[in-house]
């Protein structure tokens, strides 16, 4: 694996260092006590090609491969996760499914608008009854001539009252994964409802859901792929959403190390800056290292995928432990800045909250040991 960026790569990632420091860093700590990203922020994404990225041209993307989509999560999970959480979702799962898995007719229809930032999308997998065990879901899709008819409710969607698309997986067949088929469904189609969820630890600023589907009819052309299929595309999908989220957790991490070296120079006590204290240059030494460590991890991921080569463990690995560091760096931080970083004047406390979540979804830590588990002996323990 070549770790050295390419002139286009470092543009890209400047661009986006640019726009954190600009358009969501000045902001971030309002959208969090207010539990709303200014909806402006989309468009935003979208002039400067970061809701396109690896979505090919012809279709209205901005081209470029994983590593280059790797570095503006990076910057964005830097500034706010849950401005990250916008691009993740809508592009890394939803857009890329459709470009991976759509019919000509839905690539047309829906990316130009996607990748623009005119509209928005949301993933529709989890619902009140099942999480990691999504293969059980009850949703479900009845076929009635020319349409389908979808009922059922999912639960902790991201992007879910500002999402003009959803991608909804419901059952069409008998029971396991098999018998799960995904559906393109306009979010303004009758008998669809969403209602924010508030009050959520960290991520306030995203725009998370619970959505109800009370017989939504959508067209056959809007089935994602074949019948019986949706499954393997959600799984397809939630591969690259690890890549996606472990990028985040470096952008946390990053942020995390930035603001504890440079409070440590700042701040005296006894006399001195407390970054000449041996217990806290360890703690802000423990920060470096899961940050490059999970850098590496994730840059691992993106390319094996821009070489066409299996990837899922690895992205496994990348979410479990990118997740799992970003905390640790954002306790080590809030140390650091003492009782200070206990109020949110400083961003560690944020970063904490926005962190602890990554070990949840997309898969928790738990499931992610259990497929990397899998992969390595052959044996399935769940």
């Amino acid at each position: 694996m070549d770790l050295t960026l390419s002139e286009e790569q470092i543009a890209v990632r400047q661009l986006a260092a640019e726009f954190v420091e600009r358009d969501v860093i000045p902001y971030a700590r309002d959208w969090d006590r207010a539990e709303s990203v200014d909806r402006g922020i989309v468009r935003k994404l979208g002039d400067l090609g970061f809701l396109g990225l690896t979505i090919p041209e012809e279709y209205g993307g901005s081209g470029g491969d994983h590593l280059a989509y790797c570095l503006v999560l990076e910057e964005l999970g830097r500034g706010d996760s849950s401005v990250r959480g916008i691009v993740s979702v809508s592009l890394g799962l939803v857009g890329k499914s459709i470009a991976a898995y759509g019919s000509e007719e839905q690539k047309r229809t829906w990316l130009p608008r996607l990748c623009a930032g005119e509209a928005l999308a949301c993933f529709g997998l989890t619902e009140p009854g099942t999480g990691s065990d999504a293969a059980s879901l009850v949703t479900r899709a009845v076929r009635d001539g020319d349409e389908w008819v979808v009922t059922g409710s999912k639960m902790f969607i991201t992007n879910g009252t500002w999402a003009d698309v959803a991608l909804i997986f419901a059952r069409t067949g008998g029971e396991g994964h098999r018998g799960i088929s995904a559906f393109l469904v306009p979010t303004d189609s009758a008998g669809f409802e969403r209602t924010e969820i508030h009050g959520k630890l960290g991520l306030r600023g995203q725009a998370t859901a619970s959505l109800s589907l009370d017989g939504v009819r959508v067209p056959v052309g809007a089935m994602l792929g074949a019948e019986g299929k949706g499954f393997s595309v959600a799984m397809s999908a939630l591969a690259k959403g690890r890549m996606s989220v472990a990028a985040g957790c470096v952008g946390i991490a990053q942020g995390c190390l930035d603001a504890a070296v440079r409070y440590s120079t700042e701040r005296t006590q006894f006399g001195k800056p407390i970054a000449s204290f041996q217990l806290v240059q360890q703690l802000i030494a423990q920060i470096a290292v899961d940050l490059h460590a999970s850098r590496l991890l994730t840059w691992r991921v993106a390319d094996l995928i821009d070489r066409g080569e299996q990837f899922a463990t690895e992205a496994n690995m990348a979410k479990l432990h990118a997740s799992e560091a970003a905390v640790r760096a954002a306790n080590n931080a809030l140390q650091v800045f003492g009782g200070y970083g206990y109020v949110d004047e400083y961003p560690v406390g944020k970063y904490l909250r926005d962190a602890r979540v990554m070990t949840l979804y997309e898969g928790t830590s738990q499931i992610q040991q259990l497929l990397i588990g899998r992969a390595l002996t052959g044996v399935n323990a769940f």
